[in-house]
């Protein structure tokens, strides 16, 4: 190779003028090969490095042609020194030099000239290289235009990089986008969609072409309230940007309309033109939530105690009674007294069957509006009647393949009990408004503190129903019938409460003790329960006292609770009345409510005006 080559200027415009038309690989091609020609050498290459030390060609002029791209290692080659970000200039010799170099020596190379290709801040990206079998001159003319093509060369290497980043972190994002598991949505603040995912078109119920025409707020549930709360969100985002986060939807799918709902989660777009949306598909947990409501109420219940506790001989006569009819599936009525129980008995039962893993579902009567009894223990379809916006499961048809306690069953009216005794002698029911039969296989537990019989004889309870449920009846003994019980149940109780308002455990003062086993107890444990809360709350040293005012002795009743009102008849019924006295002073004679003494009795507010009435309970 002569010195009588071409300046820098002459290789300068000839680079320009070749390669200015042309942008990623088919500049690089340009540069080597307008390189080449214009500095009389037959080979040169644009490469980029690959970490951690190897090259990979990006354009290759190969005597007079592009030819295919190569990658090599760069140890023992003399590249190796232009990763350092170094000139590397041989003029001849290159052979000899680097031995090891296999396809330089086939080549019979001579000599070589590589500079790196320096990234905007910093680094080395790669490198610019010619080559020949011809020596090169020590000082060669062409390193100026040569230093400039090499920057021309690392500034578009660094534009494909990025390109290259930018539609890979796309192609990501698309991935993600499409694939999600949950519903993505990019709209417009109209609600207008542009674009939807995979899950998006599943949960609404779009196909992919329909997406850009589906306006987000017409699924929503045709109710003022939700198209309200989407109006107001959708003018907030407009207008101050503002962001929403799992706010709970009901939406209807455009292909079928059915119900679903979601978790909506939307935020706007820095144009404040798009907001971008994702949904979160809860309907599973609704619908459940919804079923379940019974069994949830029952979490949330106070019960009187979560363990049968006592060693009476009368006691334990129910519970041998409870072993002998828990392995079949005989309906069982429980009688008693308020307070004594019956729920607990209830649950021993289902907790003792074959059913103990299935639900066990607690109606009380008492406490059902007497319009929507039916609805409750049968459920209804959506439009059944006004306000049934949307479909019911019965109490019934929850307990399917468990069992159902129904509480206070004397207070069920006539047109009710019939559909019962169906239920019980065909195990199937049709739900309110709707004509499809379906399947109860369900054991029935039924409880009252009534007389029965005397109901059935005077007209009040039907005889066919009464045997049906009848058929192992248990009695539960009132407390004052097992006052042996008493000292136990008086240590379980402050335990407990004690525990439950984090107060350490008190003791009993012996008086308090003896008072608390000589009370008749007409509101049973219920009351029993009641009275040692309050106790347990009060107490200031490490005993419990109950003076004779609140718990007056055997005969003896409140004089609060007894001012104005007419002697007590005999028996049984004085002392249910005085328990009905005892609570209603407690409350200040407040029926209904949270802290009114049909919630304390646990009756429904007209159940204990009747009872009041017969028992002749009159306010002083």
């Amino acid at each position: 190779m002569s010195d009588a080559m071409p300046d820098d200027a002459t290789v300068l415009r000839a680079l320009v003028e070749g390669t200015a038309a042309y942008t990623g690989g088919t500049f690089f091609e340009a540069l080597v090969r307008h390189l080449a020609v214009a500095t009389g050498v037959r080979y040169a290459f644009v490469a980029e490095f690959l970490p951690p030390s190897r090259a990979r060609t990006v354009a290759f002029w190969a005597v007079d042609r592009i030819a295919e791209n190569v990658e090599w290692d760069l140890r023992g080659t003399p590249c190796e020194d232009v990763i350092r970000g170094e000139l590397c200039h041989h003029p001849s010799g290159v052979s000899r030099r680097f031995p090891e170099d296999r396809p330089l020596v086939e080549l019979g190379i001579e000599s070589y000239l590589g500079v790196p290709l320096t990234a905007a801040g910093g680094g080395t990206l790669g490198h610019l290289a010619i080559f020949d079998e011809r020596p090169m001159p020590h000082e060669s003319r062409r390193l100026g235009a040569f230093r400039v093509f090499a920057a021309r060369a690392a500034a578009e290497l660094e534009r494909l990089r990025a390109e290259a980043c930018l539609a890979e972190r796309e192609r990501r994002y698309r991935d993600l986008f499409d694939e999600a598991p949950m519903a993505y949505i990019y709209e417009d603040t109209e609600s207008r969609f542009v674009s939807a995912n995979r899950a998006a078109c599943q949960l609404l119920g779009i196909r992919p072409e329909e997406i850009g025409s589906t306006v987000g707020k017409t699924l929503l549930a045709p109710t003022p309230e939700v198209r309200e709360k989407i109006d107001q969100a959708l003018e907030a985002m407009k207008t101050k940007g503002q962001a929403f986060a799992g706010v709970e939807l009901e939406l209807r799918r455009k292909d079928n309309g059915q119900p679903i709902w979601v978790q909506w989660w939307s935020k706007p777009e820095p144009d404040g033109q798009h907001t971008r949306t994702m949904l979160l598909d809860v309907t599973d947990r609704v619908l459940m939530a919804r079923e379940n409501r019974y069994l949830q109420e029952e979490i949330k219940a106070q019960h009187n105690f979560e363990e049968i506790v006592g060693r009476s001989a009368p006691l334990l006569r129910v519970l041998d009674d409870v072993r002998s009819v828990a392995p079949t599936d005989a309906s069982v009525l429980i009688n008693g007294e308020t307070g004594t129980g019956k729920e607990l008995i209830a649950r021993a039962i289902h907790s003792a069957s074959r059913r103990r893993d299935k639900p066990l579902i607690k109606v009380n009567c008492a406490a059902l509006p007497t319009g929507l009894v039916e609805s409750e223990l049968f459920g209804h379809e959506r439009g059944a009647f006004s306000g049934a916006i949307s479909r019911r499961i019965g109490r019934f048809e929850l307990a399917h393949g468990g069992t159902i306690f129904l509480d206070e069953i004397g207070e069920i009216e006539p047109e009710i009990q019939v559909k019962l005794l169906r239920v019980l002698q065909e195990r199937e029911l049709e739900r309110v408004g709707g004509n499809a039969t379906i399947r109860a296989d369900v054991r029935v537990i039924a409880a009252t503190n009534r007389d029965l019989r005397r109901a059935v004889s005077e007209g009040r309870f039907r005889e066919d129903l009464f045997y049906r449920l009848n058929v192992f009846p248990l009695v539960v003994p009132p407390l004052r019938e097992r006052k042996e019980d008493i000292p136990l149940l008086v240590r379980f109780i402050i335990d407990r409460f004690a525990a439950r308002i984090g107060k350490r455990a008190v003791g009993v003062a012996p008086a308090t003790l003896a008072r608390l086993s000589a009370y008749p107890w007409p509101g049973n444990v219920r009351e029993l329960e009641n009275v040692l809360e309050r106790a347990v709350i009060l107490a200031r040293g490490d005993e419990i006292e109950i003076d004779a005012d609140t718990l007056p002795g055997p005969g003896v009743e409140p004089a609060t609770a007894l001012a104005g009102t007419p002697g007590p008849p005999g028996g049984l019924k004085a002392a249910e009345r005085q328990h009905m006295l005892a609570a209603l002073a407690r409350t200040n004679w407040v029926i209904e409510g949270e802290a009114g003494a049909a919630r304390m009795l646990e009756m429904h507010p007209n159940t204990l005006r009747s009872r009041m009435k017969k028992l002749g309970i009159v306010r002083p």
